[in-house]
């Protein structure tokens, strides 16, 4: 090969190695460029800022949660719904039950009812020591027996009102209560219980009063039965501020 063969093929070798260096140079520029871009933080245009104040606020990632389950789609709103009948409905079957369950306790804590007129006789005790004496005046005291003639249990307590009635029904003397305490007794089928009437009993022909009906109405009630009264006379005391006749409660 000659001299000037040899210093050109040099030469077009020199210029080969500088164009791959300044492809090589280009290159290198073009990857710095990209990765000062990716350093400053710049996002791409699709992540907006949005996601980055949820990703810094809890209630702003609670309220996107919330709204993501809202809007999930059709499946999302329809078990909402769903959900939302369903909550419904129980709270009506519970307000039902509850309801429910106040009229069942009430009748159930009702317990034994009043004893009615119906349900009761009425009768004076006339045996031995239960007959007044007719000699002592305002001290002593007769008893009305009340018998349940029904075939329930009831309760009675309190005051009964007593009328008495004279033989052709035009003087009626409604006697006054005393103020001794009072409390409920049960009586069972075919039990009784009684109250005392004290009596003030008079054998003078002057300023008496003659009962013939003693007119029983026991308490809470409208309905009275009818005695025949079986003592004398009782000293007429009707317009008395504190008559020697009266009732006292049951039991």
């Amino acid at each position: 090969m000659s001299s000037s063969t040899t210093v050109r093929t040099a030469r077009r070798r020199r210029t080969l190695r500088m164009a791959a260096a300044a492809l090589t140079a280009a290159a290198g520029l073009t990857l710095t460029a990209c990765s000062g871009s990716d350093a400053t933080g710049v996002r791409p245009a699709d992540h907006t800022d949005t996601e980055a104040s949820a990703e810094s606020s809890g209630a702003g990632s609670s309220t996107g949660a919330q709204g993501s389950d809202a809007q999930a789609g059709p499946g999302a709103k329809a078990d909402s719904k769903a959900d939302s009948k369903a909550d419904s409905k129980a709270g009506a079957a519970a307000k039902q039950s509850g309801s429910g369950g106040a009229a069942n306790g009430a009748g159930a804590g009702s317990g034994v009812q009043r004893c009615h007129t119906s349900g009761l006789k009425a009768s004076f005790a006339t045996g031995g020591d239960a007959v007044p004496d007719s000699n002592a005046g305002g001290s002593t005291t007769t008893s009305i027996v009340l018998t349940n003639k029904g075939s329930s249990t009831c309760k009675i307590g309190g005051f009964p009102g007593v009328d008495l009635k004279s033989e052709n029904g035009g003087e009626r003397w409604s006697l006054a209560r005393s103020s001794k305490k009072f409390s409920s007794i049960t009586l069972k089928p075919g039990d009784s219980t009684d109250f005392t009437i004290n009596l003030a009993l008079t054998k003078e022909e002057k300023g008496f009063y003659q009962p013939a009906f003693a007119v029983v109405t026991p308490p809470n009630e409208t309905t009275a039965l009818t005695l025949k009264w079986p003592w004398g006379t009782l000293v007429d005391q009707r317009s008395a501020t504190h008559p020697a006749t009266f009732v006292n409660p049951i039991g």
